[in-house]
């Protein structure tokens, strides 16, 4: 950092050093997106004006006309935009335009490939507007001083994109900030007022805050030209959709069209408008649950009052964007009285039945996949936090399973009970830390010898969910990997069944239960397995081998729990198993049992140098002599 008096030079974040390389090197198809991103800051700016100046009306300076203003300079070859808003101080800019303030840059960075297509989706949904500027300009000036303060409080700010910018006070009389792109030379043609008119028209017709140009002509005052009416307020039948589509890029700040929208007013009571829009991807910290996702702005008589998604729907439906407006709360509403206002909690109610209604339209469709990639787990969330609505949430769910080789989730749980078996007791799971773990499970192979589906969770959550959906239509939601299965068995078959195993084996489980009496809980033969030898199983009520290993990743201190070892008398290697009379090699193979058992499921062994000895030893027996 170099300083001179006030003014220093500063290099910026690494990764806004990345973004600004992609942004001068066209990265976006469409380069007059940068007009439409500094227009939405300018708006943004006022909003925010308007909401402090609720509390403190000095901030207005005795000038209250709120304004954006575009001016360009054909032989400068320059373009201004200035807003009268909250501004900036010294601090602020340096923190807003120097670096990128936000958690999960590093991921995000991460993510970008080099291609133009994929590289704009992705900075889109990182929300870095500002530097969209730099696609048609070689330098850019900020002037901007922040309301209330003194004159002197001024800032410059300028960068020519390469990594370092200047910032220095300066006086500067009127509050609000005003950005000047100084052009490249093969954007100049954009310093045209047709053009310029054009795109304010295209892009940002809708933003409520009026948008002032010199006339065509260049003579005369500042002239309105843009509509500048709230869409929202707008009767919906006078909206294109196209419209809709500007309007969610502008509260959304993405660059790419929403999946769907809503639209609607509602009066009695309460009075309130609600514009919700569904994305078509999630933004890159939507997975933050300790970030502040703004997705949807609240409005009260059309002055901007918040943006939040907390207080105006619950937290798994974060990834909403759109605006909430009412006439049924004071100007100067905080978020501690929204936690408690009964005005707010109806809109909320109302807020998540239209977002729900949207995504049960959308799964009816072919676009339902790609939602659910993006957002499924959000949904899941929303089982375990939402108890009003957790079955119309379950119906939403999508899952793999048995039925078709296949990771992609696409069925859903009604689609599971019409496929049931008759006589089948419940919705049967299984968890693994992966889909390929859960459907090589030999916990399946009795369902698959019968025909049932199996539903395959592999996602972290999937604990909490099936914790909380305890069933579906009536029927019970039931683990394939805990208790003693019961199947589809006439209850006298199943008894006899069971009596007779016991008998039979019951020599030979004890032995191994003596041989791992200090590792399992139990041993028993097993009704699961027709072509492995041996699998673990959890008590009914036990805390299962894949949620104590996510609890161990997260850092938390868990007590193993002792499982079952259920055994399948007709493996080879059990048989064999039988005929031994010796203690040590009981003892040999029963641990070679438990060893698979626990790999088979994803796990981790205690001593894995041991399992491969003991393995080595028993093939090594098997292969008989070596030659020679």
């Amino acid at each position: 950092m170099v300083t001179t008096s006030n003014r220093e030079t500063r290099g910026f974040q690494s990764e806004i050093r990345q973004l600004l390389h992609l942004m001068i090197h066209s990265l976006y198809s469409n380069e007059e997106i940068f007009l439409r991103e500094l227009i939405s800051n300018a708006a943004d700016a006022i909003d925010k004006l308007k909401f402090a100046a609720l509390s403190n009306e000095a901030l207005y300076e005795g000038q209250a006309d709120l304004r954006i203003e575009i001016e360009f300079d054909e032989k400068k070859h320059t373009i201004t935009v200035r807003d009268n808003g909250i501004g900036m101080s010294r601090d602020e800019v340096i923190e807003h335009l120097g670096t990128i303030a936000k958690s999960g840059t590093k991921e995000f960075f991460a993510g970008l490939t080099g291609d133009a297509r994929q590289d704009a989706q992705l900075i889109g949904q990182f929300g870095v507007g500002f530097y969209s500027s730099f696609i048609v300009a070689d330098k850019v000036t900020v002037l901007t001083r922040k309301a209330g303060l003194e004159p002197a409080a001024g800032v410059r700010w300028e960068s020519s994109g390469e990594g370092e910018f200047t910032v220095e006070s300066l006086p500067i009389e009127t509050r609000g900030t005003e950005v000047t792109l100084h052009l490249r030379k093969e954007a100049r043609d954009f310093a045209d007022a047709h053009r310029l008119r054009r795109i304010v028209k295209q892009y940002s017709d809708h933003i409520a805050i009026p948008i002032r140009m010199k006339p065509v002509s260049g003579e005369g005052e500042f002239e309105t030209v843009n509509t500048a009416t709230a869409l929202w307020t707008r009767n919906k039948k006078d909206i294109s959709d196209d419209e809709y589509r500007e309007f969610y890029r502008h509260v959304a700040h993405d660059f790419e069209d929403p999946l769907s929208w809503a639209h609607n007013r509602v009066e009695g009571k309460l009075d309130y408008t609600m514009l919700l829009y569904l994305p078509k991807r999630a933004p890159f910290d939507l997975w933050d649950r300790q970030a502040k996702h703004g997705g949807l702005k609240l409005y009260v008589q059309r002055v901007f009052v918040l943006e939040s998604s907390e207080e105006l729907l619950p937290r798994y439906l974060r990834f909403v964007r759109g605006v909430i407006d009412t006439n049924d709360l004071p100007l100067n509403v905080s978020r501690e009285l929204l936690q408690r206002n009964k005005a707010i909690d109806t809109i909320r109610g109302a807020a998540v039945k239209k977002v729900l209604g949207l995504i049960e339209k959308l799964a009816k469709g072919e676009e339902y996949p790609a939602f659910w990639k993006a957002f499924g787990t959000l949904l899941k969330e929303g089982v375990v936090e939402d108890d009003e609505q957790r079955g119309r949430l379950a119906e939403l769910l999508r899952f793999s399973s048995t039925r078709e080789d296949k990771a992609e989730p696409d069925v859903s749980l009604p689609a599971y009970v019409e496929r049931m078996q008759p006589g089948q007791k419940g919705i049967y799971y299984l968890i693994a830390d992966g889909f390929t773990t859960a459907k090589s499970s030999p916990h399946l192979e009795a369902f698959r010898a019968k025909n049932i589906e199996v539903l395959l969770l592999s996602e972290p959550i999937d604990e909490w969910l099936v914790t909380h959906l305890h069933e579906y239509a009536d029927k019970p939601l039931l683990s394939a990997t805990r208790g003693t299965l019961e199947l589809d068995e006439a209850e006298g078959e199943k008894k006899d069944a069971t009596e007779g195993a016991d008998a039979e084996h019951g020599e030979l489980v004890a032995r191994i239960k003596q041989a791992l009496a200090t590792k399992v809980k139990d041993v028993r033969v097993s009704k699961r397995l027709t072509s492995s030898p041996a699998c673990l199983v959890a008590d009914d009520y036990a805390m299962s081998a894949n949620l104590e290993r996510i609890l161990k990743a997260a850092g938390q201190s868990v007590e193993p729990a002792k499982r079952i070892l259920e055994i399948n008398p007709k493996h080879p290697i059990v048989t064999r198993l039988a005929g031994i009379t010796a203690d040590e090699q009981v003892a040999f193979w029963s641990e070679i049992l438990l060893g698979q058992a626990v790999l088979a499921e994803g796990g981790k062994l205690d001593d894995p140098a041991a399992f491969v000895a003991r393995l080595n030893e028993a093939l090594g027996e098997l292969a008989g002599p070596s030659a020679g």
